[in-house]
């Protein structure tokens, strides 16, 4: 079953403070930030490079859009899950996968 824009919303926003949450404690300890305004997260670096992910939600196609390492992800609703999701991949799990593969980068 597809989400209402309200649910959407609803949902959308939870997501993002959950993700900012569990993207905290890495950030403290590896020194990158973590940035939750406006409804958009963004996760900014300066080691091993200047980058910047920016995970966002697409109301008109209730979607949430990471753009990361030159990439765009698009996680949809998973009701069975009731999270957003690529492939299986919750929304969380797939960030801090993708923070990780940054920061090995040499």
């Amino acid at each position: 079953m597809a989400l209402t824009d309200q649910e959407f919303r609803l949902q959308a926003d939870l997501a993002l403070e959950h993700l900012q949450h569990a993207l905290q404690p890495i950030a403290d300890e590896k020194g990158f930030e973590v940035e939750l305004q406006n409804g958009v997260l963004q996760v900014v670096f300066d080691e091993p490079a200047p980058s910047k992910f920016v995970v966002s939600p697409n109301a008109p196609v209730r979607q949430i859009w990471v753009s990361a390492l030159s990439r765009s992800f698009k996680l949809s609703w998973s009701a069975d899950e009731k999270t957003f999701a690529l492939d299986g991949e919750p929304l969380n799990t797939l960030v801090e996968r993708l923070t990780q593969q940054f920061l090995s980068q040499t």
